[in-house]
């Protein structure tokens, strides 16, 4: 459950699906770029180029794809922070160097594939940098074309998604979902942003791929709980609540993480208080834990969730599972979707 970065994390888990990074090249990149591209040749690349010092507000995913028939790239940048870089052009400049230096040095040639650079916003700050090298460059746009030839220029594409309206959000599901939650993640209110996840939960029902639909709603709602830290227990029951009317199985994968991701923060509470030997924050930290206790909160969950799906368990299954070490209980609420009766579970229950 530990997520370092979960703007990097949903970004990776979601845009590194091909039929996503298709989905979205389809519907946002200009019609010339289209042209000369063969979106079934696109095949992900499993190089990153953002180094570590960037990384907590950079992600990247590189396409291979046929472009005007030869071999080429789709270079997919995405920015995370809340206000835009200044100098965009020129880090996108350099990580297609490495692109290309990469390149050569693999494979020992002296020709360069076509890179299409892309940079993907959503910040809450109007985005003011530069879209082209030259603009960079002081004077350049007062040179002759004489001169010019002799100084690099390029232009990157902007998609600043925090600008976009529900209309100009186009795609399959998957897409919408993404591009939405990102939209609204730093923007909305979290009344607004509750109005959001049921609609993205909306999307997701209506997909023929039960499973994949779970899958991607799970992934969307890790992101959700990491980052909105001012999801109250309320929004989250109201949330169960009016998400298990038409997508129950959604409401599932909402009350598992949100006890999941409760029993981190105690476990962080504590682990603090010990850290830095504050009496309070300790005895606060160790009081919610004997209270919460991670065995209690797996317990809770399991008997939750099976009868959810079950109706009301038998004094003896809730009995034995009170009784089952965590490392079981986890088995358990893990599988919830693949048991067919209460008679699946008795492999852990004996």
């Amino acid at each position: 459950m530990k997520i370092q970065n979960p703007h990097d994390k949903f970004f990776k888990e979601t845009f590194g699906k091909t039929v996503v990074a298709k989905d979205f090249i389809n519907n946002y990149l200009p019609q010339e770029i289209r042209d000369v591209m063969n979106v079934d040749t696109l095949e992900l690349q499993k190089d990153s180029f953002v180094n570590a010092e960037l990384e907590e507000g950079f992600s990247d995913i590189l396409f291979k794809s046929e472009i005007n028939s030869e071999e080429g790239y789709i270079y997919f940048l995405f920015e995370h922070k809340s206000y835009p870089s200044k100098d965009a052009v020129f880090q996108l400049l350099k990580y297609m160097i490495k692109i290309w230096e990469a390149k050569i040095k693999k494979e020992e040639k002296d020709e360069l594939p076509v890179i299409i650079p892309i940079l993907i916003y959503h910040g809450k700050e109007k985005w003011s940098s530069k879209l082209r090298l030259g603009e960079m460059i002081t004077g350049y746009d007062l040179l002759s074309e004489d001169i010019k030839k002799y100084i690099p220029d390029y232009e990157y594409l902007l998609y600043n998604i925090s600008k976009y309206s529900d209309e100009e959000i186009k795609g399959e599901a998957q897409l919408r979902i993404i591009l939405t939650i990102f939209r609204d993640i730093f923007t909305k209110d979290i009344e607004e942003f509750y109005r959001t996840i049921v609609r993205s939960a909306e999307y997701l029902a209506e997909l023929d791929d039960k499973q994949t639909g779970i899958e991607y709603f799970e992934t969307m709602m890790r992101y959700i709980f990491s980052t909105r830290i001012d999801m109250t227990e309320r929004d989250i029951d109201r949330l169960i609540n009016k998400i298990g009317d038409n997508y129950p199985e959604g409401s599932e994968v909402v009350m598992t993480l949100a006890e999941r991701f409760e029993e981190k923060g105690i476990e962080k509470g504590i682990k603090k208080g010990m850290e830095k030997g504050m009496e309070k924050g300790m005895e606060k930290g160790m009081e919610k834990g004997m209270e919460k206790g991670t065995s209690n909160a797996l317990v809770k969950t399991a008997i939750k969730l099976l009868t959810k799906k079950f109706g009301i368990l038998p004094k003896e299954v809730t009995s034995k599972i009170s009784e089952l070490d965590n490392s079981i209980l986890e088995l358990i609420i893990e599988g919830i979707f693949e048991y067919k009766s209460i008679d699946d579970i008795k492999k852990y229950i004996g």
